[in-house]
């Protein structure tokens, strides 16, 4: 099969490679959409380790064409997403539902293979059956979206709460999703550009703000005057993490959904001290990826607006190339294999 593989950091190559065959509590799928993420730029230039040689790709979606065990026959021929959750299944950690925390936690796309391949191995315990009318292309957006589920889960959000998102990239965009079908309101959504702020306005953003262009918190104040119930920051800038400080509202929340790629940061402490900020670290999506495949089947959220390129598995430098640039309007490119 054709799979793209980082042979090492800042080495990434197609080649023939062997179908894969699933173990005992795996399945193999035929993989029908990956989305590539930002993070697997990490993974090709070696910010974040990896097992090399390895095929990234952790977003995805496809049908089952094999499994290793007769107790998971039945999801022969299924349409499916899943976990990317390699684990235990024992532990404490396991048993009560939080993944990765076990300490035999392996991801598929980091430390196994993943999915800009022709076909996958995933652990049968995390696969979700995909609704016929959900696309393959928007369904790979489960597993950003399960991150802006639990984010937004563990900021504890409420309806009618105010909301501002900085940073439009999928994570931001997932998070504007959810917020809106959680009913909080006056959702904001800033970014340096306007580049993707027209789809941020698409989905229904109440205001969108370019900060190369005018001064955030200026801004934030004609908007949100008291300050913002719950700031989600989905950039991992230690910039835009200061401001995101200085715009909660006293007693509010402050959630870190952005990776910080090992960066040391400074803030100033008595923004949170003296206002009384929870800050939340989101790193996770809490195995969240049935309750989207769930919210996209019944047209709660729409994540067809981040697909903004489908292209074949050939294309895999192209790909890379606009995730890194990211050119007007560019939010998602997504395999077809």
């Amino acid at each position: 099969m054709k799979a793209v593989v980082i042979e090492k950091p800042g080495v990434v190559v197609m080649k023939e490679v062997p179908v894969p065959v699933p173990q005992p509590g795996f399945a193999r799928v035929k993989v029908a959409a990956a989305a590539v993420c930002a993070t697997d730029l990490e993974v090709l230039t070696g910010r974040i380790p990896a097992n090399y040689p390895l095929t990234p790709g952790h977003e995805w979606s496809g049908v089952v064409e094999a499994v290793g065990s007769p107790e998971d026959e039945c999801w022969i021929g299924k349409r499916v997403i899943g976990s990317n959750d390699v684990v235990c299944l024992k532990c404490d950690a396991c048993r009560s539902g939080n993944w990765r925390y076990c300490k035999e936690f392996e991801e598929i796309g980091f430390k196994r293979d993943g999915a800009y391949a022709e076909y996958i191995i995933v652990p049968a315990y995390g696969l979700c059956e995909l609704d016929d009318h959900v696309s393959f292309e928007e369904a790979a957006l489960c597993e950003p979206l399960g991150v802006a589920l639990g984010t937004l889960e563990k900021a504890k959000a409420k309806f009618a709460e105010t909301c501002l998102i900085v940073g439009a990239g999928s994570i931001g965009l997932c998070m504007l999703a959810v917020a809106k079908a959680m009913g909080m309101r006056r959702i904001v959504v800033c970014a340096t550009s306007k580049k993707r702020l027209g789809i941020a306005e698409q989905m229904g953003a109440y205001a969108t703000i370019a900060t190369s262009e005018c001064d955030l918190e200026e801004e934030m104040k004609k908007i949100h005057p008291g300050g913002t119930d719950v700031v989600i920051d989905a950039t991992g800038i230690e910039s835009c993490i200061q401001q995101c400080l200085r715009l909660a509202k006293k007693g509010g929340r402050v959630l870190l959904a952005g990776y910080g790629r090992g960066k040391i940061m400074n803030i100033r402490m008595d923004d949170v001290h003296i206002n009384n900020l929870q800050v939340i670290g989101a790193g996770n999506n809490w195995n969240m990826h049935k309750l989207a495949a769930t919210l996209m089947a019944d047209g709660v959220i729409d994540l067809k607006p981040l697909v903004t390129n489908v292209m074949p598995l050939d294309s895999y430098q192209e790909a890379l190339e606009m995730a890194e640039k990211r050119p007007l309007g560019f939010v998602k490119a997504v395999f077809k294999p």
